[in-house]
């Protein structure tokens, strides 16, 4: 992860309300320009439960549930800031093929 995403995820993720922690969840779900699309967001540590599966790297903790692990394992996460898009991206994802122009979807790369 680059500085700036470790950042945002971070800081996102120090929110709390009462004894309960934000973690960023990131999810590959059917849909989108190409077939698959990926979709982020915070989820409260209360939510959690055996279908989800915590990867950290650099100190920084993501939220991936069991269907989307094998559509994420290798991928880079990315913090952006643009001027049409501010947020969380996935980029250099061995598992897709191709991608779509808006980032958020992508087609499967079939063996």
């Amino acid at each position: 992860m680059a500085p700036p995403t470790m950042w945002a995820t971070k800081n996102l993720t120090e929110h709390q309300i009462g004894q309960l922690t934000g973690l960023l969840r990131v999810i590959v779900d059917s849909g989108g320009c190409s077939g698959f699309q990926y979709k982020s967001g915070i989820v409260l540590s209360f939510f959690l439960n055996d279908h989800h599966s915590i990867v950290e790297k650099s100190g920084v903790q993501v939220l991936v549930d069991e269907a989307s692990v094998s559509f994420l394992k290798g991928a880079t996460l990315d913090y952006e800031e643009e001027l049409i898009r501010t947020g969380f991206r996935i980029s250099k994802n061995p598992v897709a093929e191709k991608g779509c122009s808006c980032g958020s979807s992508f087609t499967v790369k079939l063996d």
